[in-house]
């Protein structure tokens, strides 16, 4: 047995991985083993906010890198302190959590609400996606992921997403918090509708229901502003981020308002690695370079939409949809199109079954989304010839 065949084999096989295996990667491109080049419209889903190895970022990892690489968080860290500034003077929130993940950061989100209000109940929403450990997947309305792992959580009640009746029912339930998406990414790429947004907000304020926002994929400029809930016109209670947040460094984070942060004292909650100065210092850089940028992901997500409102005409496609970069066409059977782009040097991904997820870097060029929509329009209709 080779020692490649051993490594892949010793794998736990959580991941279908597809036949391809990716040595590098700069700007918007990756490049496979075999030295195949391929347009990356997944930035690492949604993670690779500026493109694989950003110079802005490289830099600040390196300058870290030569300084300190980890310590405790009993210790003040300056780089976490820079971050968590940074977010806080550029949002409504007043305090951080720095954590690995985006599930890390919906589980601090969780015992957050639980610690503030002393109540269980939260609602959540159809086709939601929270994250795998056992409170997040609690909070994903999603059955199909739940099988197998026993009793979830309790305190979560689900509730059609977009529905007007489950207004009414949070009425009657008052939980302690609704948590959200804004637009549901591994949900099929579905954007909330803003009059139920305005609604559900009135709701939750006249009882004093927490608004908990899951922006881990939509976070740090992903739909055109720093965060999507400000493109819906209000203020979150909390609201958790990651993906974006480090440029392919695990981070994640929790932002609340001072009076819920209160809930949360010394030894309450903690991460022996969240916000390390590594992490930290590739967060601060990225921020700092997706907030000039955030103009130009409006300009560019209008002229992809444009461009890609014509695929309607296809007869496999069902709706084209999105905010900003995070973009999805529903079709008839998304993985037989997300393959034939692949094989023509194009990666995109899946959103469910019948949804094509489109993530283009922030900083795409207008070229290379001339390159997509070239190769995009080869493909469908390649397979309307195959349909015929």
């Amino acid at each position: 047995m080779s020692h490649q065949t051993k490594v892949t084999e010793s794998l736990m096989k959580t991941y279908n991985r597809l036949p391809l295996t990716v040595e590098k990667g700069f700007g918007s491109y990756l490049y496979d083993t075999e030295g195949k080049k391929y347009l990356d419209f997944t930035s690492g889903i949604a993670t690779c906010n500026l493109g694989h190895q950003p110079s802005f970022v490289k830099k600040a990892i390196e300058e870290q890198l030569n300084m300190l690489w980890h310590c405790s968080n009993l210790y003040n860290i300056p780089k976490q302190e820079e971050l968590a500034n940074l977010l806080t003077q550029n949002s409504c929130f007043d305090e951080a959590f720095f954590c690995n993940s985006g599930t890390e950061a919906n589980e601090a989100a969780i015992k957050l609400v639980r610690k503030w209000s002393g109540k269980e109940a939260i609602v959540t929403f159809s086709n939601s996606f929270h994250g795998r450990t056992l409170g997040s997947l609690s909070a994903t309305a999603q059955p199909k992921l739940q099988q197998g792992f026993g009793s979830m959580l309790e305190g979560f009640h689900y509730l059609p997403f977009n529905d007007y009746e489950s207004l009414t029912m949070i009425e009657e339930l008052k939980p302690a918090a609704v948590m959200f998406e804004l637009v549901q990414g591994e949900g099929g790429v579905r954007p909330a509708n803003k009059d139920w947004i305005d609604q559900l907000v009135a709701t939750c304020k006249k009882h004093h229901i927490l608004l908990v926002v899951d922006e881990v994929q939509t976070g740090i400029g992903r739909t055109g502003t720093l965060f999507a809930h400000e493109q819906y016109g209000f203020d979150p209670d909390i609201i958790t981020l990651a993906k974006g947040l480090g440029s392919g460094f695990p981070i994640g984070a929790m932002l609340a308002k001072s009076e819920i942060a209160t809930a949360f004292g010394p030894g309450t909650h903690g991460s022996t690695f969240g916000g390390n100065p590594l992490a930290s210092a590739a967060g601060v850089a990225t921020v700092i370079e997706v907030m000039d940028l955030l103009e130009k992901v409006k300009s560019v997500s209008e002229t992809l939409m444009s461009e890609l409102q014509p695929f309607t005409k296809y007869p496999a496609v069902h709706e084209v949809r999105g905010k900003g970069l995070l973009l999805g066409i529903e079709v008839d059977h998304a993985a037989s199109f997300i393959k034939a782009l692949r094989e023509k040097g194009v990666l995109v991904l899946p959103a469910g079954p019948n949804v094509i997820r489109i993530l283009p870097p922030l900083n795409v060029s207008c070229e290379e989304i001339n390159e997509f929509i070239f190769v995009l329009k080869q493909v469908f209709e390649l397979q309307g010839e195959d349909h015929k």
